[in-house]
């Protein structure tokens, strides 16, 4: 089987229902920029000095970004309930994770080693995802869960981010607010 279809050099693509929509339609960039988390989640697991939790963690991650994409693009589809739980379950990974953790008392800017800077670019495309769900949210209706899952998930990815920094010895840099004196 072919991988191409020619079904979209005119700008258009299919839902899975069969129905026809342009490219630029808020629900594929929406389950677009899943992709581009999805991969970019995928540069981090190439990494060397990645922790085995937090590779664990990705990996699942991963498996749960792929059905909301099919989710999202497959209108009106089921809500995706479990992902409740896995809120859940990434609070208790952020928790015991933060406990390790020096106290964070201001703003740091993103960056640090491989692992870390790749964490945090995957935050900042997270919350990227998650206002195009909201903006899609009002016009058609998204689960709820979803909306739920991606604002824990960018808290999730700075803590990671923050964790793979402390394990490799990479220094936060504190945001510093600049006076016009300093610019």
């Amino acid at each position: 089987m072919a991988i191409y279809t020619r079904v979209g050099d005119k700008g258009k693509t299919f839902l899975f229902g069969g129905k026809r929509i342009l490219k630029s339609d808020l629900r594929v960039e929406a389950y677009g920029v899943i992709d581009e988390l999805n991969s970019l989640i995928g540069v981090v697991l190439s990494g060397k000095n990645l922790l085995l939790d937090i590779k664990k963690e990705l990996i699942n991650i991963q498996h749960d970004l792929l059905e909301i994409g099919s989710n999202l693009a497959n209108p009106p589809a089921e809500k995706i309930t479990y992902l409740r739980k896995r809120v859940k379950e990434f609070e208790i990974f952020i928790d015991q994770i933060t406990e390790k953790l020096p106290k964070l008392n201001n703003f740091i800017l993103p960056g640090g080693g491989e692992a870390g800077a790749a964490l945090h670019l995957g935050r900042a495309v997270c919350r990227h995802l998650e206002r195009k769900i909201v903006e899609l949210n009002k016009k058609q209706s998204v689960d709820a869960n979803i909306m739920v899952y991606f604002n824990r998930l960018s808290d999730l990815l700075f803590t990671m981010a923050r964790f793979a920094n402390f394990k490799e010895r990479k220094k936060e840099i504190i945001w510093k607010k600049r006076t016009e004196e300093s610019k």
